[in-house]
């Protein structure tokens, strides 16, 4: 038997959870037009244009939610703490978008359930990696994927020459 289990709950969403999560999270399979992403993406948008400075608008333009089809958020005790999203980058491999977890629900592993679920998504449509970027002024991130197995890749697509950007990818297993 897996350690983790998929379900559709009351409202038709797709839920995972997980023996081995102490927090007993629940994971749920949406879209970009759930209320609670958009509310996590506003808080995401906040922190990320005070580290980014005067980049933040460089950088915002990439970051448009409208039309995601696959968004996975995080509740603990039905309050959302955490969120991200996958899009498709070509036939093979899906970019990581808009990975946010709150301040004070940070280092309790729950970027990683998160990101461990969209990649288990992105397997099951098909594709063969993840892709993302980070910025440098974002140690946390960078730890995140480090710490999940991503490796370090000259920046691609709009990112590339672009000095406080880091990009990484993973290939599915």
């Amino acid at each position: 038997m897996l350690p983790w289990k998929f379900e559709y709950n009351y409202l038709n969403q797709y839920i995972w959870q997980h023996k081995y999560n102490p927090l007993m999270l629940e994971l749920i399979r949406t879209n970009s037009d759930n209320s609670d992403f958009q509310l996590l993406v506003r808080d995401l948008d906040l922190e990320l244009k005070i580290r980014d400075g005067e980049d933040h608008a460089f950088y915002a333009q990439y970051n448009k939610t409208d039309s995601i089809k696959y968004v996975v958020l995080a509740y603990e005790n039905s309050e959302a703490v955490g969120c991200g999203a996958i899009k498709e980058w070509n036939s093979e491999t899906m970019e990581v978008k808009r990975m946010f977890v709150p301040l004070k629900n940070r280092e309790k592993g729950i970027a990683s359930f998160v990101l461990k679920e969209l990649e288990h998504w992105a397997k099951e449509l098909g594709y063969k990696k993840c892709i993302l970027e980070t910025g440098e002024k974002q140690p946390e991130a960078i730890q995140l994927y480090t710490k999940n197995n991503y490796n370090l890749i000259p920046n691609y697509g709009q990112y590339a020459g672009v000095e406080a950007s880091k990009c990484f990818e993973k290939y599915l297993s």
